[in-house]
């Protein structure tokens, strides 16, 4: 299991985001274990199962730089609680010590266990290197990562951009979407390994 905490970053002085941010996530192609729901103050956290659904939702989290980001990956208690607040495990006590770590970070991210672990220092390290090269990405190539998303080809993007197919080729190099394309499936996977530690004793699931 994994648990995402995010921190909004300086929401003293700008407009509440959690609100939003909670719809957006339960709205979306994620279906979460425990609904997203505010935690406390400008602060949100949700459950997920799989490491897939762990890295997309970190990857819209961090997109916009106003998130801190922690995820805790492994073992929960049972029974589930009905509202995520009321959960609890060692995956809360590693997305907590996480969120407080990313604050400190240039990408706004980090992975933890509870105990720590190996595999999540290197899972990490990866997730980092994607994020500083999305963190690059012009408003033009967010603007076709956006359509290629929806499952358009790159031709139609162009036809919806009014732009030519060689334009689009140009544009997609230089956002390095090929690169982020090849990337995810292969971290999903090693978040799953980071989620997959052996239960220590009853009263708690992975």
């Amino acid at each position: 299991m994994f648990v995402i905490t995010a921190d909004q970053i300086d929401s003293r002085s700008g407009t509440d985001l959690v609100s939003d941010a909670v719809r957006m996530i339960n709205s979306g192609e994620v279906r979460p274990v425990l609904y997203a729901d505010r935690t406390v103050g400008d602060e949100l956290q949700v459950l997920v199962e799989s490491g897939a659904d762990a890295l997309l939702l970190l990857l819209q989290l961090t997109r916009a730089g106003r998130w801190s980001v922690g995820c805790g990956a492994g073992e929960i208690a049972d029974p589930l609680p009905l509202n995520i607040r009321e959960a609890a495990g060692p995956a809360f006590i590693a997305a907590r010590r996480a969120v407080e770590r990313a604050k400190k970070k240039t990408s706004h991210f980090a992975l933890e266990t509870e105990p720590r672990s190996q595999r999540a220092e290197d899972a990490e390290a990866l997730i980092d290197l994607l994020l500083t090269l999305r963190s690059r990405r012009s408003a033009e190539g967010w603007e076709l990562f956006d359509l290629l998303e929806t499952g358009l080809s790159q031709v139609e993007a162009a036809d919806r951009l009014g732009i030519s197919p060689q334009a689009v080729s140009l544009r997609a190099r230089a956002a390095e979407l090929r690169i982020e394309d090849a990337a995810r499936e292969p971290l999903a996977r090693m978040l799953e390994l980071v989620g997959s530690l052996e239960p220590k004793g009853k009263g708690v699931r992975s």
